[in-house]
C-alpha cells in the first residue's frame, strides 16, 4: 500500500470513528438531549434537596440525601443558605436551629463528586441567600469545594432564551455545573453564580389546595415583572397545615398523588396548564420527595424520551 493510500485510510477511519463517538455520546442520560439547549429542557428538580429522612421530618423535603438524588437521575437541586451559630455558612431549613444539613462548602463539594464521576452529566443548583450574604462568601465556599472549576459563565448577561448552549457543549468544554442564587448574586464581579431572577422567574410556593388551580401558574417573583426572555420554574410544593397554627409543613402523606403524572392535582396537569398560560414547557418542575410517584418518568416524557 502506498504512503497516500495509507493516509487516506487513516483518515477515513478516522472520521468513522469520530462519527461512532459522536452518534454513542450521552447528555444527562439521554442521546436526544445532547442537540438540545439548556433552555429546552425540562428538568425535575428537587426542593430543599440537602433536608432529607425516611421517613422525612416535618422540616424534611426529600427522603434521601443529594448524592443519592443526583444518582437517581435528579439534575436540578435547590437548597436554602444560613449562617450557622459558629458562623459557617450552611445548608439549613429556615433557621440552622431547627435543620443543619451541614457546611455549604460539604454540600457543594458532595455535588462536585458526583461531577468527577459523571464527565456526561450537567447539573443545575440553585441556592437561597437567606441572611442576605456578600457574594464573596459564597465565592469563597465554591472554590474551597472546588465546584467552581465546572461552572459555567455566560457569554452575556441576560443571555437570551434563545442563546444557552447545548448540553454536548457544556459538556465538551467541561463547565457542567449551572450556579444561580436568588439574592445577592453580583454577576460583575462573580460571573459564574448567576442572577436567578435575571434568567427565571417562578411560580407561587407554600401551597396548600391539592388541586393546583389555575393560580398556581401565576408569576410570583419576580413581583410586577415579564415572562418575557425567561425560563420559569413551576412550584409543583404541597404544604400542609399543622392543626390551624398558621404553620406549613411537606405534604408528604399526599405525595404519590401530587407527583403522580397525570389527574387531578398532578405534575401532568400542572405542567400543561402553565404551558397553556405561558405557550411554552416550563424548565423546571420543583417537588418534595421526587422519589414517590412518577415524576422522573413524567419529565423524560416531556422531553420526548
Amino acid at each position: 500500500m502506498s504512503l497516500t493510500s495509507l493516509s487516506l485510510s487513516l483518515l477515513i477511519l478516522s472520521s468513522f470513528s469520530t462519527l461512532s463517538l459522536a452518534d454513542d455520546q450521552v447528555c444527562n442520560g439521554a442521546a436526544a438531549l445532547c442537540s438540545r439547549p439548556y433552555s429546552n429542557i425540562t428538568f425535575l428538580g428537587t426542593h430543599n434537596s440537602p433536608f432529607y429522612g425516611n421517613p422525612p421530618l416535618p422540616t424534611e423535603n426529600q427522603r434521601v440525601s443529594p448524592t443519592e438524588q443526583l444518582n437517581a437521575g435528579i439534575r436540578f437541586l435547590t437548597a436554602q443558605t444560613h449562617n450557622n451559630p459558629s458562623g459557617d455558612l450552611s445548608v439549613c431549613h429556615t433557621s440552622c436551629l431547627l435543620e443543619d444539613g451541614g457546611t455549604l462548602v460539604s454540600y457543594l463539594s458532595s455535588i462536585k463528586a458526583f461531577l468527577d464521576g459523571n464527565a456526561n452529566e450537567v447539573i443545575t443548583l440553585l441556592l437561597t441567600n437567606g441572611d442576605d450574604l456578600p457574594i464573596t462568601t459564597f465565592a469563597t465556599a465554591f472554590t474551597s469545594s472546588g465546584l467552581d472549576t465546572y461552572a459555567y459563565t455566560p457569554s452575556s448577561s441576560p443571555l437570551p432564551i434563545t442563546a444557552w448552549p447545548r448540553l454536548s457543549s457544556l459538556i465538551s468544554t467541561n463547565k457542567r455545573a449551572i450556579i444561580f442564587l436568588d439574592y445577592g448574586a453580583a454577576e460583575s464581579t462573580t460571573p459564574y453564580i448567576l442572577n436567578e431572577f435575571t434568567h427565571f422567574f417562578e411560580t407561587p410556593f407554600s401551597l396548600t389546595d391539592a388541586s393546583f388551580p389555575p393560580s398556581t401558574c401565576n408569576l410570583d417573583r419576580p413581583p410586577n415583572s415579564s415572562p418575557d426572555g425567561k425560563m420559569y420554574i413551576i412550584n409543583h410544593v404541597l404544604d400542609v397545615e399543622v392543626f390551624d397554627t398558621g404553620v406549613l409543613i411537606p405534604d408528604y402523606v399526599h405525595a404519590g398523588r401530587t407527583n403522580a403524572a397525570e389527574g387531578v392535582g398532578s405534575i401532568g396537569a400542572h405542567v400543561e396548564m402553565c404551558s397553556g398560560v405561558y405557550g411554552r414547557r416550563a424548565n423546571v418542575v420543583l417537588v418534595d420527595f421526587f422519589d414517590v410517584g412518577e415524576g422522573l418518568e413524567k419529565v423524560r416524557e416531556l422531553n420526548g424520551l
